[in-house]
């Protein structure tokens, strides 16, 4: 191999070897910005309670923890689920009219399958929990079944839209009445894999580079 082709082909080596490391180190910093990121949502849903904000939003005031006062209406959305150990069941969404005269949506939380029909408490109540706005419709989500009150996602837009309140959803982190439902509290669920994307990168990386140093020994040796 000539001088020129086994130059070209350390460059191109030594190249990929610097874009691996460089998806590596990118990787350490995604990290570290997640890691970050996490921190403040924890830190912001264990804060004291504040009262509902009066235009929240999903960028200012996504898991803000919050504090409201009013009366559940009467109706009444059923999201299916599960929980353990009861099994199926359905999450709860019902209006509350705040004392200042908002409606807003509040996920009251887990009630069996078999409760599902059962009257829940509607009378006064303070609301204590975390402004939410879940992503969990796709493509692939049935439409709701309004004929049985079934639906299978929660869908802010959709269900204030039904139930003639603001696109706000607060999920309870306290029971909500007496009988309640269950309450399920957020966790913080965002994806953190980028340890493992930076491991795989670097580790490619060494394999990019001890494949290149075999070729050039091999060339130089004059078997290539």
């Amino acid at each position: 191999m000539r001088f020129s082709q086994l130059a070209l082909v350390v460059v191109f080596g030594l190249g990929g070897f610097a874009a691996l490391v460089g998806l590596s180190v990118w990787q350490v910093q995604r990290l570290a910005w997640k890691e970050e990121l996490i921190a403040r949502i924890e830190t912001r849903m264990r804060a004291e309670p504040v009262g509902l904000p009066e235009t929240p939003s999903e960028a200012e005031d996504d898991f803000l923890s919050v504090r409201a006062t009013g009366t559940f209406g009467a109706e009444a959305l059923h999201v299916l689920t599960s929980a353990r150990p009861e099994g199926p069941g359905y999450k709860v969404i019902a209006p509350l009219e705040t004392d200042t005269g908002r409606r807003v949506l509040v996920d009251r939380g887990y009630v069996p399958e078999a409760d599902g029909d059962k009257a829940l408490d509607p009378g006064p109540v303070i609301v204590t929990g975390t402004l939410l706005w879940p992503n969990e419709a796709d493509a692939f989500t049935p439409d709701p079944n309004l004929e049985r009150n079934i639906w299978f996602a929660r869908e802010p837009e959709r269900m204030a839209e039904a139930l003639d309140t603001e696109p706000v959803l607060i999920v309870a982190n306290a029971p909500t009445g007496d009988p309640s439902p269950r309450p399920q509290p957020v966790g913080v669920n965002l994806p953190n894999n980028h340890l493992q994307y930076a491991v795989t990168w670097a580790l490619l990386a060494v394999l990019w580079l001890g494949m290149t140093g075999y070729f050039v020994y091999r060339a130089r040796r004059g078997t290539v």
